[in-house]
């Protein structure tokens, strides 16, 4: 048993303090807080949804409302958009071909791809392949008529990495930049640091970079069945800094590790370690959970 001047230790700066001595671990409280605690005072708005359908339609349905709002004014929409969460996609797809919502004035801004050791852009066709994903799940299910064309479907390219920060300057901004959170805070591909401040980390534009061991095992399971060894090492990312900049910013978490990527988002401090936590500051940024996520195991 502990004894009472450890105990004593325990719940200070949001921490626990473990045992002491060689091995000692640091706990943070707020990866224990209820669904209560978690909802109290969070550093960035929180909503809790029902389920899994409910996170990815009212995505869809944001996507859809800006995009008829701009067109009725007669303005463009630029969205970040990611492929992992995907589960809007289908509803998004079913909104715009039964109200005929015209594309043709938007502009999808792809947050990432994988790469081969050569730095090179994945085969389209593969199955990891983003650029694919987006073919087959959304611009080829969109009615011709409606869909926006080619040249504006943008994804990071390893051979013009200014592309897209000068194509968002040259647009006048991005609208809604849409997103998941990876196991260790990433946004995008933008990898955790240990060695960078703040303000250097939000400073990073799109760049290729080597994928984290961590990334490369979560996505393995959910892309490969596990399959590590066939995982890429990697990858294109759009900027942490092109995603601060964006008018709003809607994340949706889902999976059974959201649980404690939530909490961390939403109470940790500030720092490179866990890339999002340094999104809290944003203006108009939130972030879309299921009650599976809310609540913890007992």
């Amino acid at each position: 048993r502990l004894g009472r001047q450890t105990l004593s230790l325990w719940r200070k700066n949001g921490r626990r303090a473990g045992v002491t001595g060689k091995g000692a671990v640091m706990k943070h409280d707020y990866y224990s807080y209820t669904k209560e605690q978690l909802l109290e005072n969070p550093k960035m708005k929180l909503f809790c949804l029902e389920d899994n359908a409910a996170v990815f339609k009212q995505m869809a349905e944001q996507m859809a409302e800006e995009i008829k709002a701009h067109n009725a004014e007669g303005k463009h929409t630029v969205f970040i958009c990611p492929v992992g969460p995907v589960g809007q996609y289908p509803y998004f797809v079913d909104l715009v071909n039964e109200q005929n919502i015209s594309l043709k004035n938007v502009w999808f801004i792809n947050m990432d791809e994988y790469l081969t050791d050569d730095k090179e852009w994945i085969d389209k066709e593969d199955k990891l392949s983003f650029r694919g994903f987006m073919d087959r799940t959304v611009y080829t299910k969109i009615k011709p008529e409606l869909v926006m064309p080619e040249e504006q479907r943008i994804f990071p390219d390893p051979k013009n990495l200014t592309h897209i920060q000068d194509m968002i300057k040259k647009l006048g901004g991005v609208d809604i930049c849409f997103g998941g959170i990876g196991i260790n805070g990433h946004v995008a591909f933008n990898e955790a640091s240990d060695t960078m401040t703040p303000d250097e980390f939000l400073a990073q534009h799109t760049r290729v970079l080597e994928i984290s061991k961590e990334t490369r095992a979560v996505n393995s399971i959910g892309d490969l069945n596990g399959a590590l060894d066939d995982m890429p090492h990697y990858c294109i990312t759009i900027g942490i800094n092109e995603i601060a900049h964006a008018r709003k910013i809607r994340l949706g978490c889902f999976r059974d590790w959201h649980r404690s990527v939530v909490r961390h988002a939403a109470y940790g401090e500030k720092t490179a370690h866990f890339p999002v936590s340094l999104l809290q500051d944003h203006p108009d940024i939130n972030i879309k959970f299921t009650e599976f996520v809310a609540n913890l195991p007992e």
